[in-house]
C-alpha cells in the first residue's frame, strides 16, 4: 500500500462505525489534551489545544462537555 493511498484511506469516513475522525493527527492532539485535563487541569489542556490550532468549538466540546465526545481510545 502506498503512502498516498493510506493517507486517502485515513481521510475516508467508515460506514462500519458511522463516523471516523478524518484527521488522525487532530484526534491524537485532542486525546492528549483529554489526558492533560484529567492529569493536570483544564487550563493546561486548553492551552495545549490552542497551541495546536484546534477550533474553539471543538475545544469547548472536548473540555467542557465530555458527554458529547465520541468514544475514543484516550484511556
Amino acid at each position: 500500500m502506498t503512502i498516498e493511498y493510506q493517507h486517502d484511506q485515513d481521510r475516508m469516513p467508515s460506514s462500519r462505525a458511522g463516523y471516523t475522525r478524518q484527521d488522525m493527527r487532530r484526534r491524537d492532539i485532542v486525546n492528549h489534551a483529554i489526558l492533560v485535563q484529567e492529569n493536570s487541569n483544564t487550563v493546561a489542556a486548553l492551552e495545549y489545544l490552542k497551541a495546536h490550532d484546534i477550533a474553539p468549538g471543538v475545544i469547548a466540546r472536548v473540555l467542557l462537555a465530555p458527554l458529547q465526545r465520541r468514544l475514543g481510545s484516550h484511556h
